[in-house]
């Protein structure tokens, strides 16, 4: 009798147990989940402060064309691979407008790709080469610009670090 009361006990506990955080952000299917495990903001953030990794964070819409477009670029195998170095974060601009506005240096269009410290500055080392006035748009055709750019992040290649100490030493 005590034992089907304890079994009974773990049934109960596991049926209304909390559901765990999703991993995978809304929409992400689209974004070639799950060989990429796209966050949400609530995920993501936490996941780059426990492991100390750079945040690549991409914002879209669904009604955007360049997006659709965009989203063929995470289909590279190299991407793939590279995603594993960071935490990636996708955000619905239109679901979310206040995450829209808040991870806005240079304005809210989309696509736009975002890289993050785990602290939650901006790198601005790492930005696109082909629009001044958006400078986190990358290539949408192909995944050349976004791979470099991640491998960089991943490896904390051009992270911004210390000015060299000039002082004389006695």
């Amino acid at each position: 009798m005590r034992v089907a009361s304890i079994c009974f006990a773990i049934v109960l506990a596991a049926l209304f147990a909390p559901a765990p955080a999703r991993a995978t952000a809304p929409g992400a299917e689209n974004w070639n989940a799950p060989a990429i495990t796209w966050h949400s903001l609530k995920t993501g953030i936490p996941e780059a402060t426990r492991t100390g990794k750079t945040v690549v964070m991409v914002f879209h819409a669904p009604w955007c064309t360049a997006c659709a477009k965009y989203r063929a670029v995470f289909k590279d195998e190299r991407v793939v691979s590279a995603a594993k170095d960071v935490v990636m974060i996708l955000v619905d601009a239109d679901a979310d407008k206040t995450a829209n506005g808040a991870f806005a240096p240079d304005g809210t269009y989309v696509p736009r790709t975002i890289f993050m410290t785990p602290d939650g500055e901006v790198r601005t080392d790492l930005t696109g080469k082909s629009d001044p006035k958006h400078p986190h748009t990358l290539d949408i055709d192909r995944a050349d610009e976004l791979l470099a750019l991640m491998q960089k992040a991943g490896t904390g290649g051009g992270a911004p670090s210390s000015p060299p100490d000039n002082r004389a030493s006695n």
